[in-house]
């Protein structure tokens, strides 16, 4: 489960619904998806480790470049 800050609810450890991994400039990873209650954009960054755990797992879809 990919988790991250929703900044409108102020609320901790949401899962995200529909995480896509993305890789940013620098070369690291990060899980880009709605918040479940209000349907805000979130996003966090993420280990390279944890990203494709998320993508072998099935939770999190890797972004197409």
């Amino acid at each position: 489960m990919v988790t991250a800050y929703c900044v409108k609810c102020k609320k901790k450890g949401q899962a995200m619904k529909d995480p896509v991994i993305h890789i940013t400039a620098k070369g690291g990873s990060m899980a880009k998806g709605k918040c479940p209650d209000c349907g805000t954009t979130m996003c966090a960054m993420m280990s390279k480790v944890n990203a494709d755990k998320a993508i072998a797992d099935g939770e999190a879809t890797k972004a197409e470049i």
